[in-house]
């Protein structure tokens, strides 16, 4: 909120999948779970929401799918997850939008990298602060 991280959560997948489609879609759902609890409680204290969150991804296939009607999944197992994503884009409390894998900043939190790249995010982090 205002530029400022507000919920952090790190978990370690129960289970393996084949392809990074499934991770990335049961990643989604926990992101959006996270954003109508988060949501719900400011609705409590009384704070006002104006317009939908917008919550990143940088999986191309998991994106288009989840914001187009005409797509579907086949695997049963992430159609839980799918259906969640859809309902709350469709609601329009979420918006789901792509971002590239090289600008994704959340790397910083969540991937050892090298350290041109972990300066690279780190200093794009401090400028954005201070330029706001």
């Amino acid at each position: 909120m205002n530029r400022a991280p507000v919920v952090w959560f790190s978990k370690h997948q129960n289970t393996v999948e084949s392809s990074t489609f499934g991770s990335e879609y049961f990643a989604l759902k926990t992101a959006i779970d996270l954003v109508e609890a988060l949501r719900y409680k400011l609705c409590m204290f009384g704070i006002p929401i104006d317009g939908s969150t917008i919550v990143f991804c940088d999986n191309e296939s998991v994106v288009t799918s989840a914001t187009r009607s005409e797509s579907t999944v086949k695997k049963k197992h992430v159609s839980i997850a799918y259906h969640c994503c859809r309902e709350a884009q469709v609601a329009g409390y979420v918006r789901i939008g792509s971002i590239k894998g090289m600008d994704s900043v959340a790397d910083l939190l969540t991937k050892l990298l090298p350290g041109p790249r972990l300066r690279q995010l780190m200093e794009y982090i401090f400028h954005y602060r201070s330029a706001s």
